[in-house]
C-alpha cells in the first residue's frame, strides 16, 4: 500500500510495519538515535520516527508528558479518537503518577482502540519492555487518559487493515509463513497482519 506523504494512513502503514522491532539492551535503538535520546525509554522517539517517515511534523514526544502539554496547547486534545491520533497512557499503580507512555492508534472501535506501542511487552513492562507492538486497549477506562491528533494532509486513501486480536497484544511481526501456528491455529496462507 501506497499512501500519501503527509497523511494520518502513512503514519499507520510504517508504525504497523514496524511490529515486532526489538531494542538492543538497554534501550538502543534506532529510534533513539533519530531523536538523539538513544539509551532512554524510547516510545515517544519511535511515535517521532514514525511522524518523520511520514512527513507529518509533530513536535518532540521524547518526554510524553511534556509532549502531552505541548498538544494540549496548541488546542490538537481529544477524547475522541482516530487513526493515526497519538494516545497517551499513564499506568495506574507504576509508582509514576503522569503520562509515561505513548502509541499511535491504527484502530477505533466502539469500546477499544487498536494501539502501535514502542517500547512495550505483553505481560511485563508497558511503558519500557523493549519492542514494538500492536496493543488492545479500552478507549476511555484503563490507562489511556486522552488522544491529540497531529495536523495531517487530507486524503481518500484507505486506511492500513488492523483486524481484531483475541487478546491485548501481537507479539510477533505481522508476516507469516505458509503453515504457521499463531494462537494453536494453523494458517494456511500469507498475510499483511493476522
Amino acid at each position: 500500500m501506497n499512501n500519501t506523504e503527509g497523511t494520518a494512513q502513512l503514519v499507520c502503514q510504517i508504525a504497523l510495519e514496524e511490529i515486532g522491532y526489538v531494542e538492543e539492551p538497554v534501550n538502543i535503538t534506532k529510534y533513539g538515535k533519530h531523536t538523539g535520546a538513544d539509551g532512554l525509554p524510547w516510545c515517544g522517539s519511535f511515535v517521532n520516527w514514525c511522524f518523520q517517515k511520514a512527513g507529518v511534523r509533530l513536535p518532540s514526544m521524547v518526554s510524553t508528558s511534556a509532549g502531552a502539554q505541548r498538544m494540549k496547547d496548541v488546542g490538537r486534545w481529544t477524547q475522541d479518537p482516530a487513526p493515526g491520533d497519538l494516545a497517551f497512557m499513564d499506568f495506574p499503580h507504576d509508582g509514576i503518577d503522569r503520562i509515561s507512555h505513548i502509541g499511535i492508534v491504527v484502530k477505533v472501535g466502539p469500546k477499544n482502540c487498536f494501539i502501535v506501542e514502542g517500547n512495550t511487552s505483553g505481560t511485563g513492562n508497558q511503558r519500557n519492555g523493549g519492542q514494538v507492538m500492536l496493543k488492545k486497549r479500552p478507549r476511555i477506562s484503563g490507562p489511556i487518559v486522552g488522544y491529540a491528533r497531529p495536523k495531517f494532509v487530507t486524503s481518500l486513501d484507505a486506511f492500513p487493515v488492523v483486524d481484531d486480536v483475541a487478546d491485548d497484544v501481537i507479539e510477533e511481526k505481522p508476516k507469516k509463513k505458509k503453515g504457521a501456528k499463531k494462537n494453536g491455529t494453523t494458517k494456511g496462507t500469507t498475510s499483511e497482519l493476522e
